[in-house]
């Protein structure tokens, strides 16, 4: 439960501006999608991954780390890191089993973007259903394990000689594309009124300096 006071009190903090732009962001947000990064071990791009999330309103990043630590450059996410929720697997080596099975378990069919297989061209894609896209490292991509248990494979048309792209390019590409056709549709991929108070209040938190010491101000004197 938020506590209302506390939020009101911490309100009082913020600019009427920045009160509205958190508003305003939080009804472009979703769930409806979200991304996983399977072992990416370049920083600048994970980072530029997250930043697009951000951009496109993808609320939730999930990152496996079976071989690598998923660090995030603050020069390339700009920030943006701040304002998503990112869920970390790196309990042991199956990280991947566990991240999926989660996904499955919330809902989302777990789709692979990769230039092989029988996969779904980007423009053919049903985005009627909860989505987890998975992307891998360059060259290699996604691992055996996400191909053998996706729901799905998905790719970019490409018509020249390289058959792959920077994951934080082919990202980006993707996520414009099926949240552009989302919010033009009319499934429901909003955030919840639940979701986006609980959301607006950790945004507050996070805006203000020295937070803690204000809330231990806060409740010594009500």
């Amino acid at each position: 439960m938020i506590d209302e006071k506390l939020l009101a009190y911490f309100e009082g903090f913020l600019t009427e501006k920045r009160k509205t732009l958190f508003k305003t962001i939080l009804e472009n947000r979703t769930r409806h999608f979200t991304v996983v990064l399977e072992d990416i071990y370049q920083a600048h791009n994970a980072s530029a991954v997250v930043r697009t999330c951000d951009i496109f309103g993808v609320q939730d990043v999930h990152t496996i780390e079976n071989k690598y630590n998923n660090t995030v450059s603050r020069h390339v996410a700009k920030g943006s890191q701040k304002w998503l929720n990112q869920f970390r697997y790196r309990a042991d080596g199956d990280n991947t089993k566990t991240c999926l099975n989660t996904l499955k378990e919330k809902g989302y069919q777990i789709i692979a973007t990769t230039p092989h297989n029988n996969s779904c061209l980007l423009q053919d894609f049903d985005i009627s259903k909860k989505s987890a896209f998975v992307f891998g490292v360059e060259a290699e991509g996604v691992s055996d394990y996400v191909l053998e248990n996706a729901d799905g494979f998905l790719k970019i048309p490409m018509v020249g000689f390289t058959e792959s792209l920077n994951i934080s390019v082919a990202a980006a590409i993707i996520l414009q594309d099926v949240t552009t056709k989302l919010r033009n549709s009319n499934i429901a991929w909003q955030l919840s009124a639940k979701e986006k108070e609980i959301l607006y209040f950790e945004w507050v938190k996070k805006t203000i300096k020295n937070v803690d010491k204000i809330e231990e101000h806060y409740h010594q004197n009500i």
